[in-house]
């Protein structure tokens, strides 16, 4: 394992579509909340915040899907966003893609391995 990644979670702990596991990162210096997901059988992990305003995404905790398990939506504004790539797809998000996080799952675990830079 290398010196820079934190394990996250079980892979048993996400089921597709389902509740989001939550964690913290290092942001610019500051902790900030972020989540990941399991969709179409792969992890995907993003910053716990709006592209729209710098609010969490969920509702309840770890609640980040649409009713339709296929996209991750704000529940203060319903701006929506791709959960394969955290894309905007709808609402007051406009062009503003989610923050992604670079996510490995491996051996039955999920790991946290850093800010995706582009």
């Amino acid at each position: 394992m290398a010196d820079d990644e934190r394990l996250i979670c079980t892979s048993a702990a996400l089921r597709n579509s389902g509740k989001a596991v939550r964690f913290e990162v290092e942001y610019f210096g500051e902790n900030a909340p972020a989540f990941v997901v399991r969709f179409e059988e792969r992890v995907y992990g993003y910053l716990n915040r709006c592209g729209h305003m710098p609010m969490e995404l969920d509702w309840r905790e770890g609640e980040v899907f649409d009713l339709l398990g296929h996209d991750l939506i704000c529940s203060t504004h319903g701006a929506t966003y791709a959960a394969a790539s955290g894309k905007c797809t709808g609402g007051p998000c406009g062009k503003t893609p989610l923050v992604s996080l670079q996510m490995e799952e491996r051996d039955g675990k999920v790991y946290f391995k850093g800010i995706d830079d582009g």
